[in-house]
């Protein structure tokens, strides 16, 4: 049986998210999920949204949010991930083969008991998943990491090009 369950893992700024935009594009219509985007003031990163395949985007993270729940220089709200793990539960209750796409098992998302559920439901379900993790440490990440049905990818500069044009082979042979 093919592997269905692949994480895509490298340095910050490797390119992992690009991967996963450019793998949905290929995917088209059967693709559901999610990515992360930076927010830029000029040259300067001020936070982080969540945006969904289908369309919707949320702040996730922000230098001006004044939350008690912080990752670095960010307050985090978690409860912005709704849109996002809305979509990926549809997705899995309607039972039609797809893809489900996560960018990413990150600390900042990995704040959220529904996500860390929805995580582990998606590896579970019968849809092949891609996702990138976060490359340090972290009980959740690291179970992740360790279950016997995934694939770790160290996404490359060398590699990181063709990357979504291999999964897309990889993936097309799930169903």
């Amino acid at each position: 049986m093919a592997t269905m369950n692949f994480l895509l893992t490298g340095r910050p700024g490797v390119g992992k998210t690009t991967v996963i935009i450019r793998l949905a594009a290929l995917l088209g219509g059967k693709a559901v999920g999610f990515y992360t985007a930076e927010l830029r003031a000029g040259e300067r990163r001020v936070g982080f949204e969540v945006a969904t395949l289908g369309g919707k985007r949320a702040v996730l993270a922000h230098v001006d949010f004044a939350s008690g729940v912080r990752v670095g220089k960010y307050g985090v709200r978690p409860e912005s991930l709704a849109a996002a793990l809305g979509e990926v539960s549809a997705a899995l209750a309607d039972r039609v083969d797809k893809y489900i796409l996560i960018d990413e098992i990150g600390k900042m998302e990995l704040l959220s008991d529904a996500f860390r559920h929805l995580v582990w439901q998606a590896l579970e379900s019968p849809f092949p998943v891609v996702a990138t993790i976060l490359a340090g440490p972290n009980p959740f990440a690291d179970a992740v990491r360790r279950r016997r049905d995934v694939r770790l990818i160290k996404v490359t500069p060398a590699n990181r090009d063709n990357l979504p044009y291999e999964l897309q082979r990889e993936l097309n042979a799930c169903f």
